[in-house]
């Protein structure tokens, strides 16, 4: 018993601490920027008329919980967007995107995401579409999100399986911006 002990306590701390899980080392790095807003720009994917293209794209890292990171997404004046991240217990990264209307009210296709088959990689995290996905929009259920992280920049990502559609922003971590307001439906 004494000699098991002397191990124990000769092992040098690091050892004796579990190591993060790459989704939890994504997490610790998205939380670093929590209360930060970054602008953003389209590059792939964009075109007139998109509602996108021309428009100012920001993100806010706006709040960081224990099990939840919400970000909302703003595209000019629309702040009808949020990216919703909830770490599971099993230390795998969930994605859905609450989609709301000026008066707060949730608009008919929201929630929609999905869940990583795995943990990932420190710097790039996937949700292929989930079954509620699939259900609310049929022709999203191929969508694969993706966000990507290093020490300048943050993308997002969007590509639907069998089609030419692919849309990428990417987000200038080294310039924190002014946040434009509250997104639509937050309730403090």
């Amino acid at each position: 018993m004494k000699v098991l002990l002397f191990f124990i306590l000769a092992l040098p701390l690091h050892l004796l601490a579990q190591e993060q899980t790459n989704s939890e080392k994504f997490w610790e790095q998205l939380e670093a920027h929590c209360g930060h807003a970054y602008e953003g720009e389209i590059i792939e994917g964009g075109k007139v008329g998109d509602g996108f293209t021309g428009k100012k794209l920001v993100m806010h890292v706006r709040s960081c919980d224990t099990n939840d990171i919400r970000i909302p997404f703003f595209v000019g004046e629309d702040k009808s967007r949020t990216w919703v991240l909830h770490m599971n217990d099993d230390k795998i990264i969930s994605l859905k995107h609450d989609h709301r209307h000026e008066d707060g009210s949730e608009e008919k296709l929201t929630q929609y995401g999905g869940t990583s088959a795995n943990q990932g990689l420190a710097n790039l995290q996937m949700f292929p579409a989930d079954a509620h996905t699939s259900e609310i929009l049929p022709a999203a259920s191929t969508n694969i999100w993706w966000f990507t992280i290093d020490e300048t920049s943050l993308t997002y990502n969007l590509r639907r399986l069998g089609t030419d559609r692919l849309f990428s922003v990417r987000f200038n971590l080294t310039k924190i911006i002014e946040t434009p307001g509250d997104p639509w439906g937050t309730e403090d």
